[in-house]
């Protein structure tokens, strides 16, 4: 019809990347991380969790979502690639408590080699 709407602009995006913080152009690629410990009945409301499962959005570059987990102090298991879905994989400490968290693919069979990410 010819009628010019000047309000409508083009910086007015809410797709950033969780590693970088730039605008995502097109789809963004996102990352689940699986539930720390299944459980039967829903978890209740007073308590947080340990990990936010997601999903996080990135670019589709590894370094992305590499720089995103070393801000969040996880570790990286070097055998498996950054994937859709991540598996955490709890680094207990010398006293027997979880100090931090690695995320691996589970992809492959022999055990983790956790490096920070």
């Amino acid at each position: 019809m010819g009628i010019r709407i000047p309000t409508v602009v083009q910086e007015n995006i809410a797709r950033r990347c969780d590693g970088c913080l730039r605008v995502i152009d097109g789809t963004p690629w996102r990352v689940n991380i699986l539930d720390i410990v299944s459980t039967e009945v829903a978890a209740p409301w007073t308590e947080s969790t340990g990990i936010n499962p997601g999903p996080f959005q990135f670019h589709p570059d590894d370094a992305c979502v590499r720089t995103w987990m070393a801000e969040k102090g996880f570790l990286f298991c070097r055998k498996g690639r950054v994937r859709e879905i991540m598996r955490p994989i709890p680094v207990p400490g010398p006293d027997g408590s979880t100090l931090r968290w690695g995320l691996c693919d589970g992809i492959h069979r022999d055990d983790h080699e956790l490096v920070p990410a």
